[in-house]
């Protein structure tokens, strides 16, 4: 690996560490974490006073990867904000605490979390 890509890997670790020093996650407002790779996107729902995951959602998915066979740009993740508002709402979660993983808001982060406030999720 380039040098260059380890400290930036390194800094975005820094930040998200700083991050979750102020946000968790309950049971009736759990923590939506947000992993983006070079190739797809990740989104979790967890709730970290219990330690488990809620929901998991990603590009991945063979459903998913029917209608978006290229997972990385920005409307694979309107549709994947989409996907876990829909998720997470037939799963009687109203509200979260949005974690962006310690990536910049914007791009595919900023497209994720718009589509699910857009579909009824209380970011």
């Amino acid at each position: 690996m380039k040098l260059e890509t380890v400290q930036r890997e390194h800094s975005r670790t820094r930040r998200h560490l700083r991050i979750r020093k102020k946000v968790s996650g309950t049971q009736e407002r759990p923590r939506l974490v947000v992993h983006r790779s070079h190739l797809h996107l990740y989104a979790q729902l967890v709730d970290d006073l219990a330690n488990r995951t809620l929901l998991t959602c990603s590009t991945l998915q063979p459903e998913f990867r029917r209608k978006f066979p290229k997972g990385g740009n920005v409307e694979a993740a309107k549709h994947l904000g989409e996907l876990v508002a829909q998720r997470a709402l037939s799963a009687g979660i109203k509200k979260v605490v949005f974690d962006r993983g310690g990536y910049h808001y914007h791009g595919r982060v900023k497209a994720l979390a718009d589509a699910a406030r857009v579909k009824g999720l209380e970011l």
